[in-house]
This record gives C-alpha cells, sequence and structure tokens, in this order.
C-alpha cells in the first residue's frame, strides 16, 4: 500500500513540474513571438522594411545608415524607388553625398522632391544604379555602364582613382546586393 501511495504521489508531482514546464515554455514561447510581432514589419511593407540583422545591409540600409546619405535617401523615398533598390538585385550604385546634393544650383533638390517632378527625381536616380555588381576590379578606364534610366555612364581609372563622369568616387562600400561607390558630384543624364 505504502508503494502504491508512493507511486501515486510521484506521479502527481512529477506531472505537476511537467506541467509548469510546458507552461514556463509556453510563457517564453508567448514572450518572445510578442517580441518578434514588435520588431516585425508588417505585411506589406516591401522588401526594405524587412527585418533582419544578421546579414550585411543592402544598397539602401548603407545609405540610410550613412549621416552623409540623407538627402538621398529622402530622394529615393519621394521617388518610391527604396523597396526597387532593396531586392536581391545586383546593383552598382553611385551615392551622391549629401555635399554633391549641396552643390546643385540653389532650389534644385526642393523642386525635385515635389510630387510633380517624381519622374524627373526617378530619371535621374536611375541615372546612378546598374543593374550588375561591379567590384573596383571589374572597373576600367573608358567602360561604358547602361544605367536603369536607359542612359550611359562612362568609367574613368587612373590607379587607385575612380571617376563616374566627371564625379569622384570617394569610397566603395560592398552590400548584400551589390556595391554601393560614394560620389562627391549627382550624376545629370544628359
Amino acid at each position: 500500500m505504502k508503494k502504491q501511495v508512493f507511486l501515486v504521489f510521484a506521479l502527481v508531482v512529477g506531472t505537476t513540474l511537467g506541467m509548469q514546464s510546458c507552461q514556463s515554455v509556453a510563457t517564453e514561447n508567448s514572450e518572445a513571438a510578442v517580441a518578434e510581432a514588435t520588431t516585425t514589419p508588417a505585411a506589406g511593407g516591401g522588401q526594405a522594411s524587412v527585418v533582419e540583422e544578421n546579414s550585411e545591409p543592402n544598397v539602401v540600409k548603407v545609405a540610410v545608415g550613412s549621416k552623409d546619405h540623407t538627402t538621398l535617401v529622402a530622394a529615393l523615398q519621394a521617388a518610391d524607388l527604396v523597396n526597387s533598390l532593396a531586392n536581391v538585385g545586383p546593383f552598382t550604385v553611385f551615392a551622391p553625398t549629401n555635399a554633391a546634393f549641396d552643390a546643385l544650383p540653389a532650389g534644385t533638390v526642393e523642386g525635385l522632391l515635389k510630387p510633380e517632378k517624381k519622374s524627373d527625381l526617378t530619371g535621374i536616380l536611375k541615372y546612378h544604379v546598374t543593374t550588375s555588381a561591379l567590384t573596383e576590379v571589374m572597373l576600367s578606364d573608358g567602360m561604358t555602364l547602361g544605367m536603369a534610366n536607359g542612359g550611359k555612364v562612362t568609367i574613368h581609372k587612373s590607379g587607385d582613382k575612380i571617376m563616374a563622369n566627371d564625379a569622384n568616387v570617394l569610397g566603395v562600400v560592398k552590400a548584400s546586393n551589390g556595391m554601393v561607390y560614394v560620389t562627391d558630384k549627382v550624376l545629370l543624364p544628359k
């Protein structure tokens, strides 16, 4: 009889502990689900809204993460190009700095950011993108690149110095979906 009581007691204690353990795991899973829901963007946000912190940033996140490219990011948003450039690519992007945009005639950037100038802005921004990931080694002097707007950009290369048309390349950043070449001028289609 003592054995039966002990077995029943052991069964009750074991079941209770097992239920508490499952409840703890369920609570942890629920807490994780809530945390994920608060950091995961809502459906329909586009490729640019995907939260992924373990890979290299894509070309858009490179620009967003740079204090020197806030004007470029604002222009990409105004032209609705953020999700396009956040896609798989591959892309080579010539990314003008804020100073490059500031060097344009007064009122140019403000005018291009107006909704009625969206197609002009889109054409200019697409003139900064080609659909291939070209590393510095792949670029050669005199090389002509077909850009996303249908125009052409000529690369000038001498030693370590690289230019796209008349814009100097100040730095190069590898992204998960291509290459970003930081430039000191805005490339303007002819």
